[in-house]
């Protein structure tokens, strides 16, 4: 089952869209946006909380905590049924392209009859949208855009979906006295952005019992297929899940098998058919004899092969295997290398947690340094002004004077206007300990206007961190179109880091632009742009981000010890 507090913000954000589709108030849409953030981002179950208790999460009010009630009591809320209701299925089905917001998807269902995605993508091709108003060339191009995009995506889930499904499923199936070991493998264990179904695997000399317990378990909604080695079940939440079973002495052949990208895989088994050798999910074999050498531990295995361990991260066939030969593959950063986050918000702008509860949370991870970066002005949604700012700053030093062993950084996240300017003068942002700055609006600048965009804000010596730098969001928006290498050489000659944004839904940047920054000279920060308590936990997937772009410590400026992480933003400034 998913959580109640997932559920409940899925239907209120629902309740925003749909309010967005008949033209409601933009206030009130806001309102709920904000609110259903704050519910999935709750800490605590909300399914035994009172009215009350309802509202004391940050932007719940009355008026939404009686809809979660509703939704608690009833498994619905009265208000998204009755607009599902009166909004045709159609528009609704438009509005899951990314880049085609409610309004135009209510104009072409209302004009050209268009209700789904292939009915729209026909319309293009029959240039059925031609004189359309309000699409125009530019318009129909980027719903284009989205409609690949959307169809890129097919069945796939993002990263902390299926991880968190995997989490649940290796959890229960641990507690089994028959399972000796037991962890995911797949796309996950690399830590792909999107996972299209997971990979468990078992060790133990009695599988019967644990294919049972994992057919029973009460997100299973439909066996596939079943039997002694593997299990297959479709799930309520979106997936599949494959169940491998192998003896404990096949552990490390099954778990190096069951892990490398195909292409990784061909290339291992090519390397032990040259040697003599067999490679499979049961270990390695002698060709001739078909005797066992080695399957215990993937360690063995690779060993075999004449390769050191291969990092999961890595088994993509991108240049890790000629790496391994070589004795060059690097040491990849991990969260325990982690010492600082330099890019998180508050209640003070679109945050749903108080300073001091952020600071908490940070001090929970052991984290050494905390940056406090709300947005800055011109992101006018969130009602940033000079003042709260600058109270703020003095909040942050009263705090740092109570603290022991965390030091916080006062910051801000500045906004990268169309022509690269950002919300202050160099005067005010001088105040700033640190500054992230990142694209939030004009997505679809051309690649010349996009290039200089981030030119000029690099070149801003107060600017030390581009945020989520190609402002994509996995299968609902696309990413910025500019000239990566001309932006990875001007981050590098002027000092500015690039981030890799945690957030499941971006990962920004992408492994395969790290990879071409780091070439180029780049250095990075792995942030967790927390919005929340909840949101620090996603620092496990900006590492695995991270490692498959290659990146050691060295690459990570929040790796670094305060003093080096502090020469390093003052040399940008001056």
């Amino acid at each position: 089952m998913a959580r109640a507090n997932d559920e409940a913000a899925a239907l209120i954000q629902e309740l925003a869209d749909l309010l967005s589709i008949t033209g409601g108030d933009a206030f009130k849409i806001r309102a709920y946006e904000k609110a259903a953030r704050a519910i999935a981002g709750h800490p605590d179950d909300i399914s035994g909380l009172s009215l009350t208790g309802l509202k004391k999460i940050p932007t719940v009010g009355e008026a939404i905590a009686k809809k979660v009630q509703d939704y608690l009591t009833s498994g619905q809320i009265r208000q998204v049924e009755e607009l599902r209701a009166r909004i045709p299925a159609g528009v609704r089905a438009l509005t899951s392209i990314p880049g085609l917001g409610p309004k135009k998807a209510l104009v072409l269902y209302d004009e050209l009859g268009v209700s789904s995605v292939e009915e729209l993508a026909d319309a293009i091709a029959a240039g059925r949208l031609r004189g359309l108003k309000g699409f125009g060339p530019k318009t129909e191009q980027n719903i284009e855009h989205g409609i690949e995009l959307l169809r890129s995506a097919g069945d796939r889930v993002l990263l902390d979906a299926a991880a968190g499904l995997a989490d649940e499923i290796v959890a229960a199936l641990e507690r089994l006295p028959q399972v000796e070991r037991c962890t995911y493998a797949g796309s996950l264990r690399r830590m792909r952005e999107t996972i299209g179904d997971v990979d468990i695997l078992a060790a133990s000399a009695d599988p019967k019992p644990i294919m049972e317990a994992f057919t029973a378990l009460p997100f299973v909604t439909e066996v596939i297929g079943g039997g002694d080695k593997k299990t297959s079940v479709r799930t309520s939440r979106g997936l599949q899940v494959d169940l491998r079973v192998v003896p404990v002495e096949s552990w490390g052949a099954a778990l190096q098998y069951f892990t490398g990208s195909q292409a990784h895989n061909v290339r291992t088994r090519e390397i032990a058919v040259r040697a003599g050798l067999k490679l499979s999910e049961y270990g390695v074999f002698d060709a001739e004899s078909g005797e066992q050498i080695v399957s215990r531990t993937e360690e063995e295995v690779y060993a075999r092969l004449g390769l050191p361990w291969i990092p999961p991260t890595l088994r993509e066939d991108a240049g890790e295997i000629e790496a391994a030969r070589d004795d060059a593959l690097p040491r990849l950063v991990t969260a325990a290398d982690i010492r600082g986050d330099l890019h998180s918000h508050t209640d003070l702008t679109d945050g749903i947690a108080t300073l001091e509860e952020m600071v908490g949370a940070a001090r929970e991870r052991g984290l050494e340094y905390y940056a406090i970066t709300d947005h800055a002005p011109d992101l006018f949604m969130q009602r940033m002004t000079d003042e709260k700012m600058l109270a703020q700053r003095e909040e942050v030093r009263r705090l740092n004077e109570k603290l022991d062993g965390l030091t916080l950084l006062h910051g801000a996240e500045l906004n990268i206007g169309p022509d690269g300017s950002v919300d202050w003068d160099e005067d005010f942002l001088s105040g700033f300990d640190v500054c992230v700055a990142s694209v939030h609006s004009h997505f679809t600048q051309d690649r010349a206007e996009m290039t200089r965009r981030f030119v000029r804000a690099c070149e801003n010596p107060y600017v030390h961190v581009i945020g989520h730098p190609t402002a994509r969001l996995i299968g609902r928006r696309a990413p910025v179109d500019a000239d990566w290498d001309e932006v990875f050489r001007v981050a590098a000659r002027t000092g500015t880091a690039l981030e890799i944004d945690c957030f499941p839904d971006r990962l920004d940047l992408p492994s395969d632009l790290i990879r071409r920054a780091l070439r180029l000279g780049v250095k990075f920060s792995v942030d967790t742009d927390a919005h929340s308590l909840r949101d620090h936990a996603n620092l496990r997937y900006g590492v695995g981000t991270a490692q498959r772009g290659w990146l050691t410590p060295d690459d990570v400026i929040n790796t670094w010890p305060l003093d080096r992480l502090r020469a390093f933003l003052a040399a940008k400034s001056g």
